[in-house]
């Protein structure tokens, strides 16, 4: 056994150093990502001196991307933070605000909540968050909890094109969400004996090392080619790394993959590569899905698509043949119309080959110990039946009634602030979200709208473009080391607990318990953050609350593989799946039910080559959006020297056949146009993009320009949301086209940027 230096894998919560108080602790944002990754955090004098890997974290085992890396000097302890509550002092978007205490902010929020409550009741009261991470059920809840409202939100995020399309079909197929497994459910990890590498894994529309998504960190997948000899299939319009070390790369045209997912499964079918015994015990509508797939050739899917029949047909022998095979599946599953079909095909392809709940294949993934802490925590515990008929747009889209989140209907609520019916929205708070720079598609249409919305609160961590335009009161947030909390996804349970205080700033946790108490204070089963965090376990019967998990800081609630043999899926303890028909539903009788598609399918884009050939004319490059960075997540971090040093200015990606036609040079500033808007982005002439499709960042303000409106970080002239639709969804609402849609590039000149996206908005000229 090698012997280790105990001073560096110290497993104790908290040390003497020298001068330094180290704590291990984690780190799950914000600012940051979905992950959760385990840190020493080095304080002194009560402040935040550097943070390292925690070699003995059994989720990241010592590994820190540069985000965490950069986040003491740049984050943690930057001047600029917010550290007050602030009080708009002018008109919105003059950034004049007055310093006001905790007190005087809670008695604004208050005065605004019991007026909608009068006036319209708590419907009219809306909370809205980001990629859900640091508080992915605290806003919800207090949603549920103090506001009394069912209208919780994603940050107009049009059809909530964020593992929601893919989730809500889980639902009904699977009976749960389908996460890769590289051994993380279980704290033995690789070294369990129940344990096999994926012989292969097929990544869809991902790029996991830079997106370490969902709790998903994108070097396990890493770990599993170095020490289990783990082959790559990846589907992606773009050369990522992965791509690169792939034994397939399908470069797809974006918004055609349910097509190639298809002409898979019709191979799989046509030439028997299929696992017959488990389908016939634990498969619903094999048959149908065979007549389904009939006609879906890899010659169809590759004219469609851009590709080589040979291609498709290879990758869907390779991942067929595979025991164990692992399918990893990205955001771009749910940015397009399409996303549920699509989403059902992945599904259907993993169900097939035997690869569901096995080892190295697909966990279905639940949190442990069965507690409910992600969108739907408290809604069925506080909203009463006849409130939930008032959650925006479910009853036109069933399946967000019916799928895996309490969330109303983005695009919906749009439409309702618009046009004030059948109600009004009265008071809107927003956490964790910069809708106008970064979520919401059509970004200056819901500019527009946002404005429309009498009370405005934001809590957050900087003076954002959202803050500034519209936010009426700024709340100041605490991020991950300044803060008590627990959390999930999926696995394993975790704690961290509050090692440093950043001048007045409050967790989203204390602003549950210190609104809550105000508002509701009969109605609420806690007092303090303390009781809060208990409730939130104990409220599932988890065998431990969070004062005893803080202390050993997480916990995991691994119950083995092939759990459908042994009733481990279902709350009836049967054998089986968690779905109306106790099996994997390779025709959903759930879909059925609501009206849709009930087995895979393939619908072009709304706006396609193919779709709207008039309009491929004029705008004959595919746009799709939102490629991944080292540097920043989202909208973050563009406030932070070094990575700005790193990435100083937004691209987008073209191919060099492309740039020469349009006599585009590497480095100009270029002009991104279509019907709805254009903005301006930095041109990176590279053969890394499939020809014809162009690939633009988004997420860009800049911090360093001047604040206030008209100018407002110049968001909206680099804004890739004003090309974006709000309102073109899938049939089941769940889906949008962020990633396929058209455009045209051209250079910028003095003349052709005389008016700006900026000018358009606030006009300032005609």
């Amino acid at each position: 056994m090698p012997v280790y230096n105990q001073e560096i894998y110290r497993k104790e919560k908290h040390w003497k150093e020298g001068e330094f108080d180290v704590y291990r602790n984690m780190q799950w944002t914000g600012p940051g990502c979905h992950e959760g990754c385990g840190c020493l955090f080095y304080v002194k004098d009560g402040k935040l001196d550097h943070i390292e890997g925690d070699p003995n974290d059994e989720f990241s085992r010592g590994r820190l991307c540069m985000r965490c890396l950069n986040m003491v000097d740049e984050a943690v302890n930057n001047p600029t933070r917010l550290g007050h509550p602030l009080k708009r002092a002018g008109e919105r978007g003059e950034n004049k605000w007055e310093q006001i205490s905790w007190d005087e902010a809670y008695d604004m929020i208050e005065e605004h909540v019991r007026k909608a409550w009068e006036t319209q009741g708590p419907e009219a009261i809306v909370a809205l968050e980001g990629t859900g991470r640091n508080v992915v059920w605290q806003v919800p809840l207090l949603e549920y909890s103090a506001f009394k409202s069912p209208n919780y939100g994603c940050g107009f995020l049009s059809g909530d094109s964020c593992y929601l399309p893919r989730c809500s079909a889980s639902v009904g197929v699977l009976g749960g969400p389908s996460v890769v497994d590289c051994g993380q459910y279980d704290a033995r990890r690789y070294d369990s004996p129940e344990y096999e590498y994926p012989e292969v894994i097929l990544q869809w529309g991902c790029n996991a090392i830079m997106t370490n998504a969902d709790g998903f960190l994108g070097h396990w997948i890493i770990d599993c080619m170095r020490q289990g000899g783990t082959k790559l299939i990846t589907v992606d319009p773009r050369i990522t790394w992965m791509a690169a070390h792939s034994e397939y790369h399908i470069q797809v045209r974006p918004g055609t993959d349910a097509a190639v997912a298809m002409a898979m499964l019709h191979v799989m079918i046509e030439e028997d590569l299929v696992d017959h015994e488990f389908i016939d015990k634990w498969c619903f509508g094999y048959e149908d899905l065979v007549e389904a797939m009939k006609d879906a050739t890899p010659e169809w899917a590759a004219e469609i698509a851009g590709v080589t029949a040979e291609e498709i047909v290879g990758a869907a022998r390779m991942y067929a043949t595979a025991k164990p095979a692992a399918f990893h599946w990205g955001l771009s599953t749910d940015m397009t119309p399409n996303g549920v079909g699509q989403a059902h095909a992945f599904m259907v392809m993993q169900a097939i080959t035997g690869n569901v709940d096995v080892p190295g294949g697909n966990y279905l993934a639940t949190g442990p110990f069965g507690v409910d802490a992600l969108y739907g925590c408290g809604y069925d515990y506080f909203i009463d039946d006849e409130l939930k008929k008032k959650r925006i747009g479910v009853e036109k889209y069933p399946l967000h009634k019916f799928g895996a989140a309490a969330c109303l209907v983005g695009d919906e609520l749009l439409l309702q602030i618009e046009a004030g019916e059948p109600y009004e929205i009265q008071v809107m708070y927003l956490a964790g979200t910069n809708p106008i720079v970064n979520m919401a598609a059509e970004a200056p249409r819901v500019y527009k709208a946002m404005m429309k919305v009498p009370f405005i609160v934001v809590a957050d961590l900087w003076m954002t473009p959202t803050c500034t335009a519209m936010a009426d009161l700024v709340l100041p947030i605490a991020m991950s080391c300044e803060r008590d909390s627990y959390r999930e996804w999926w696995t394993p349970s975790r704690a961290i607990t509050k090692i440093t205080q950043y001048e007045e700033c409050k967790s989203d946790e204390e602003i549950i318990v210190d609104l809550s108490l105000r508002l509701n204070p009969d109605g609420v089963p806690w007092h303090d953050v303390e009781s809060l965090l208990n409730w939130v376990l104990e409220k599932d019967n988890a065998p431990m609350n969070w004062t005893q998990l803080k202390d050993q800081m997480y916990a995991y609630d691994f119950k083995g593989y092939r759990r459908y043999e042994t009733g481990k899926l279902r709350p009836d303890g049967q054998p089986g799946f968690n779905t109306m028909t106790g099996k994997l539903e390779l025709r959903s009788t759930l879909l059925e039910a609501m009206g849709y598609h009930d087995l895979p399918f393939f619908e072009e884009p709304p706006e396609s080559p193919v779709t709207r050939p008039d309009l491929f004319e004029e705008y004959p490059l595919v746009l799709t959006t939102g490629k991944r960075h080292w540097e920043f997540f989202h909208s973050e971090h563009r406030n932070m020297p070094t990575m700005r040093e790193f990435r100083d200015q937004p691209e987008v990606e073209i191919h060099p056949a492309d740039a020469e036609k349009l006599g585009i040079e590497d480095g100009d500033w270029v002009w991104i146009e279509n019907q709805r808007g254009r903005c301006r982005e930095v041109a990176r002439v590279t053969p890394i993009i499939k020809e014809g499709v162009v690939c633009a960042d988004h997420g860009w303000s800049f911090p360093e320009k001047e604040a206030a409106v008209p100018v407002l970080q110049g968001v909206f002239d680099v804004n890739i949301n004003n090309l974006t639709t709000q309102g073109v969804v899938g049939e089941t609402g769940y889906g949008a086209p962020y990633r396929c849609l058209l455009c045209k590039i051209y250079k910028c000149t003095p003349e052709n940027s005389q008016v700006t996206p900026s000018d358009l908005v606030f006009g300032t000229k005609a």
